[in-house]
């Protein structure tokens, strides 16, 4: 699995699961449902962290500090990924 692709499924599964704990946070405060969600948003971001050092290089430190960002880093950092992966290669003009 590359790099990219696992960023992308623990970015989804950060902010779901931030989603999650902010929900129960604001409703009914279930015991259970922070237990579960808590470590899974725990692991989640940890995961962001090592998919970005992974997926970019020293040249993209912005992704990398956007990574550190609790619940949306992971985000951020996937957007980042993706338009300094999508940006066109320029070549030097013949002349």
């Amino acid at each position: 699995m590359s790099a990219v692709r696992t960023l992308r499924i623990a970015a989804g599964a950060e902010a779901a699961s931030l989603a999650v704990l902010l929900a129960n946070l604001l409703t009914v405060h279930a015991q259970p449902v922070t237990s579960l969600a808590g470590p899974l948003h725990g692991t989640a971001y940890l995961v962001v962290i090592a998919a970005t050092w992974q997926a970019t290089t020293a040249a993209d430190a912005g992704a990398r500090w956007c990574a550190l960002v609790p619940g949306v880093g992971g985000l951020l950092a996937l957007r980042r990924v993706r338009t300094r992966t999508a940006a066109p290669a320029t070549t030097p003009a013949e002349g």
